[in-house]
């Protein structure tokens, strides 16, 4: 049991959050893991091979992050690289991802990628068949209401509706963390079970529990062309953790991209995932 006294706030990296609950009259503190926790000086990835299976978040690790949630200017230069990586690896790439589909496919035209969307809650597999998760929208009316409020109060507070589930955005104003986590949090508590609180890079989600990018990564690797080979995910962030830990299960790679999480291999921003990316696209062309 924590004493009742709060200590001071977690360091960003390799650390746990304590949420606090009251039992029997006394607040217990529940440590909650915030990283999948690996030596400080994480790897550079080995050298790629074509055996591998890839998924790729994408803000963040193959674009920079910006104010406007979910932006859809097109990187040609980037979508001719996914290009080559997909023929290299004979189609085995995906996009693992916070954004729809829809948005996905807008990002990275004309090619229509294996998808998951939403954290997982709608998936689009290697043959362009597409599943959603069921979820009852009109639950989150209350959600929506409440974050509304709260960007009335603080302008530079975005919400991101994006129907079976909802996000509130605060990159334009850090500051206001801790006001959104209390904000999403009361939310979360009056909806129950079936929703939880998805943190992200200034960013916090309400969404269904139900379906997470492990879940669709677990999906995938059980249906060709990715089943039977060498899963590789990379991801920059808290959403990421749980596919980490499914690939490195499978004796596959977790790569994280920054600083903010860890992995058992690091790449340093956008930019080295691009670079890394070429190595892999040239399996495919004649040396």
């Amino acid at each position: 049991m924590h004493a009742l006294r709060r200590g001071p706030r977690a360091p960003r990296c390799g650390a746990a959050r304590t949420v606090w609950r009251i039992r029997d009259g006394f607040a217990v503190g529940i440590p909650v893991e915030l990283r999948y926790v690996f030596p400080m000086k994480a790897n550079a990835p080995p050298a790629p091979s074509a055996d591998w299976c890839l998924f790729l978040d994408v803000d963040g690790t193959l674009i920079e992050f910006c104010d406007s949630p979910s932006p859809t200017n097109r990187d040609d230069a980037l979508n001719r690289l996914l290009d080559r990586v997909w023929r290299a690896l004979d189609g085995r790439l995906a996009l693992i991802s916070g954004r729809t589909i829809d948005n996905l496919d807008r990002l990275f035209a004309p090619r229509r990628f294996a998808a998951a969307g939403l954290h997982g809650l709608e998936r689009r597999n290697a043959s362009g068949v597409r599943q959603r998760l069921e979820v009852d929208a009109d639950a989150l009316d209350g959600a929506r209401a409440a974050m509304r409020r709260f960007v009335m109060r603080h302008p530079q507070a975005l919400v991101e509706d994006k129907g079976i589930a909802v996000a509130l955005h605060y990159r334009s104003a850090p500051h206001l963390e801790p006001a959104a986590r209390e904000c999403l949090a009361d939310v979360a508590a009056g909806l129950g079970d079936p929703f939880h609180v998805q943190e992200g890079n200034m960013v916090m989600e309400l969404k269904s529990s139900r379906s997470t990018k492990a879940t669709a990564i677990a999906a995938f690797l059980e249906e060709p062309p990715f089943r039977g080979h060498t899963p590789v995910f990379v991801g920059d962030d808290l959403t990421d953790l749980d596919g980490f830990r499914v690939v490195d299960r499978r004796g596959g790679m977790s790569i994280a991209v920054g600083g903010r999480v860890r992995a058992r291999w690091h790449i340093a921003d956008p930019r080295a995932v691009r670079a890394w990316l070429e190595q892999v696209a040239a399996l495919g062309e004649p040396r």
